[in-house]
């Protein structure tokens, strides 16, 4: 993810360029773009510096037909909006993962885009500046119980 300029892509080893790329103009500063087992691309667009209202959205792409397949966004558009950060996540369940990084909000949401459960980061801490309180969170992952690493902690 190449976020500064408002590119995604997959990059050949061999030849050191793009075998398929989105943007830009399709994303605007996005995070997090993952590979789901249908090949498909699922990522964070966060929707900053765009052209229109800024808003955020989780897109899954084909990158055989270059098009969006599904999406989640705020309805109004800004309603839902990260300028930074932030993260999704397919689960095995089919639902969707969402960390809303700039306002520390993590929820699940299903294939039909209902939200299933959300936390809100209670954590404040002074921005870099000192000048406001901010409870962000980078990036969110969901694991099973079952997950060795996780089953680990509680050895």
């Amino acid at each position: 993810s190449f976020r500064s300029i408002h590119t995604v892509g997959i990059l050949s080893s061999q030849n050191q360029g793009f075998l398929w790329k989105w943007g830009p103009g399709e994303t605007w500063h996005q995070h997090h773009p993952t590979q789901l087992p249908n090949n498909n691309i699922l990522l964070f667009d966060n929707g900053s510096h765009s052209k229109s209202l800024e808003h955020s959205r989780v897109i899954e792409i084909n990158p055989f037909k270059n098009e969006i397949v599904w999406q989640y966004a705020g309805s109004p558009p800004n309603s839902f909006y990260s300028f930074h950060v932030s993260s999704a996540q397919r689960l095995p369940n089919g639902n969707t993962l969402i960390c809303e990084g700039a306002h520390g909000r993590i929820f699940e949401v299903t294939e039909t885009k209902e939200i299933v459960w959300e936390y809100i980061n209670p954590f404040f801490v002074k921005s870099l500046r000192g000048d406001v309180e901010m409870n962000q969170v980078f990036r969110a992952h969901k694991y099973s119980y079952s997950d060795e690493s996780i089953k680990n902690l509680f050895k």
